[in-house]
């Protein structure tokens, strides 16, 4: 329970499918949350969001209606970085790109309390790298929730070379208090499960280019047979395929390892705007483009 942790104010920075997930876990796990985004429609539209997500739950029988109206309750999202400063956690899901979260982390150093903790949804940068941009850089870890995220409940927990023992049990205590998993990792490119998974994603898109399969039946092995929730290839257009050519060319350029390549058929569908259901369009068609929607 989140009693139990130090944390009962969150802040999620970023309101795509990353961070509109993760304020679903927050809020649905009792903190009351604030969802910010630079563009304030954006931001509304992202809660709009997490209540529809809510009440199909309820829907669903996953969740009951009176704990949707209250996780509803306490969500809120605002455009003006200075409404962030009664957080205890502030977790950013920003960009992946070091520039754009390295200046995030800045001008949350300038607005939150000095106890209060920084933690980065990054997948791929160094966490002692974003660290270096905050005059505390002993607050800020690593919490990579896995997507999506209000329905996986794995959180990779990485502190970097300067974070404190204080902020390593923060972030995890608030974790398992949402009712997440946590499993603690070292700041490498990749953590534990995108060494796995950008692989994985790689080689479905190559059977793609190479005509091996079509993209049902590549996903509906690896479900049937694997036993995964989504496959390779509906994952990567749930994530979107500009994040999955990013990524390659991010773990590529810290690891070299060939199976990070981008095949080329990937860079191909971004350069058409097919950059999966962000866009209406990826290795599959989508009447809705909303981040929840069918």
């Amino acid at each position: 329970m989140l009693a139990d942790s130090e944390v009962r104010t969150i802040a999620v920075a970023g309101s795509g499918t990353m961070g509109t997930g993760i304020a679903i876990v927050a809020a649905r796990g009792g903190a009351s949350t604030w969802l910010y985004d630079v563009n304030a429609e954006r931001a509304r539209s992202a809660v709009s969001e997490v209540c529809g997500f809510l009440m199909r739950s309820v829907k669903l029988g996953r969740l009951s209606a009176q704990a949707a109206q209250a996780a509803k309750a306490r969500i809120q999202s605002t455009s003006r970085i200075a409404d962030l400063s009664r957080a205890d956690l502030v977790i950013e899901a920003v960009y992946e790109d070091v520039g754009v979260k390295s200046a995030l982390v800045r001008e949350l150093d300038a607005v939150i309390r000095e106890e209060a903790v920084i933690a980065s949804n990054t997948s791929t940068l160094s966490i002692t790298r974003l660290a270096s941009a905050s005059r505390l850089p002993q607050r800020v870890i690593g919490m990579h929730f896995c997507l999506p995220a209000q329905l996986m409940k794995l959180v990779e927990v990485t502190p970097g070379l300067l974070t404190d023992a204080r902020t390593l049990g923060i972030a995890e205590t608030c974790c398992r208090a949402l009712g997440q998993i946590t499993v603690r990792t070292k700041d490498t490119p990749g953590f534990i499960l995108n060494r796995f998974v950008i692989p994985m994603n790689n080689d479905a898109i190559r059977l793609v280019e190479r005509g091996v399969a079509a993209p049902e039946d590549i996903d509906l092995a690896a479900r049937k047979a694997l036993g995964y929730p989504l496959g390779p290839l509906q994952l990567v257009d749930l994530v979107g395929l500009d994040t999955q050519l990013r990524l390659c060319e991010a773990f590529y350029e810290a690891t070299r390892d060939p199976r990070h390549v981008c095949p080329p058929l990937l860079r191909q569908m971004v350069a058409a705007g097919h950059l999966g259901k962000k866009s209406g369009r990826g290795f599959y068609r989508y009447a809705s483009t909303g981040t929840f929607g069918s």
